[in-house]
């Protein structure tokens, strides 16, 4: 019994002339995601990708979660491939089809045949198909409106596949196909949700890490790498960026009045930050801020803060509320770390009463004591990289 997967691509196959080299971006991922599960080959035709292992040691089980990951993937299954011919599809495919069915009550059977040499027509497919299931499975009843099991043979240009339907997959564009970015990620819950939405839309991601010892722990900075991780899962590698924020955080709380102090910080983030992502060939910036949540993140604020960038900012939860940031962290698993009590440099010194229709110039007149180009020069210095896989 020879089994594979087979890939249905998603908005890739909107691309026109462009797709092939969409799609060759996809399979380089799909060989990087797999290649802890096993030796695979990995070919395209007919707007399908197709996973063959190579031997019995492939863990087609983790395979398959793996995949579910990948982005750019609108559904895939795991499917029996044989012989083109009737004779090998109902031979093969009834006993390949005992574990999806045995539970089941209802089903249908879908066919397609994209190889139009193939001597017999979809529907006489599905019939005869249809046919041999109820006679191998007397407890099935077809049901065409709403079944438990949708039973699909196609016909395509390598041979005959049967499977049980189709898995949804992670949607949205093969990583690397919409350039590069780089996300400010703090330990919270919005950050993570923003690097994987980006992520999904094609974004390579580096990310940029803010640290102030002793005021913050080596176990936040960790909690970061692993958030990192849960994202990494979904779009590959991921070069980490650890930034030394305590001396500029030192200043600030020393030379600006406190109603700024988080402004001026988020200032200082941001500029270091757009620095960084050039110096890693990154064209925006990625931060998880969505409209009103804290003082911060004021439209007045956003402003304020954007003024020292010189890239575009993106921020996908812009318009969510927290509910909905929360179920995504849930989705892509990130929530329950996230929550864990250890704090990121964004919770120190925070004022008491921010302030929260800031004007640039107001901002720009506080923090005015400060060596802006001075205290950044020194933490870029200062910055340690390293990979989160």
């Amino acid at each position: 019994m020879k089994e594979v997967i087979l890939i249905k691509n998603g908005e890739i196959v909107l691309k026109g002339l462009n797709r092939s080299s969409f799609e060759d971006v996809m399979i380089k991922n799909l060989r990087h995601a797999l290649k802890p599960y096993g030796s695979a080959t990995i070919k395209k035709a007919q707007s399908t990708i197709y996973i063959e292992p190579s031997d019995d040691q492939f863990d087609f089980d983790r395979a398959l979660i793996r995949v579910s990951r990948v982005f750019g993937i609108a559904a895939f299954s795991r499917a029996l491939e044989c012989e083109k011919t009737m004779d090998a599809i109902i031979e093969n495919g009834v006993p390949y089809l005992k574990e999806a069915l045995e539970n089941a009550r209802t089903f249908k059977v879908e066919a397609k045949r994209a190889d139009k040499r193939f001597p017999v027509k979809s529907p006489d497919i599905a019939a005869e198909m249809g046919g041999k299931l109820l006679e191998a499975y007397p407890h099935l009843k077809v049901d065409v409106k709403n079944p438990q099991i949708v039973v699909n043979v196609e016909i395509r240009d390598f041979g005959a596949y049967v499977h049980a339907g189709q898995i949804p997959g992670a949607g949205g564009m093969p990583t690397g196909t919409g350039g590069k970015a780089a996300i400010l990620i703090s330990g919270g819950i919005d950050s993570p949700v923003a690097a994987y939405m980006m992520a999904k839309r094609g974004i390579e991601l580096t990310a940029i890490h803010f640290a102030s010892p002793p005021y913050t722990s080596l176990r936040a900075e960790m909690k970061v790498k692993e958030l990192l991780g849960k994202v990494a899962g979904y779009c590959g590698s991921i070069k980490l960026a650890i930034v030394p924020f305590t001396e500029i955080q030192e200043e600030i709380s020393k030379n600006c009045p406190e109603e700024y102090f988080t402004l001026i910080m988020r200032r200082f983030m941001m500029k270091i930050s757009d620095k960084l992502a050039r110096n890693n060939n990154c064209h925006a910036l990625i931060t998880g801020e969505s409209v009103g949540q804290v003082a911060s993140q004021t439209i007045y604020a956003l402003a304020v803060t954007d003024n020292v960038c010189t890239m575009p900012v993106f921020r996908p939860c812009i318009g969510m509320d927290k509910e909905e940031i929360v179920q995504i962290s849930r989705k892509i698993d990130t929530f329950d770390i996230s929550v864990q009590p250890y704090e990121d440099c964004c919770t120190v010194f925070t004022p008491k009463h921010p302030r929260t229709r800031p004007t640039i110039e107001a901002v720009q007149e506080a923090e005015s004591p400060l060596d802006f180009d001075q205290l950044i020069d020194r933490a870029i210095s200062g910055v340690t990289y390293e990979w989160i896989n």
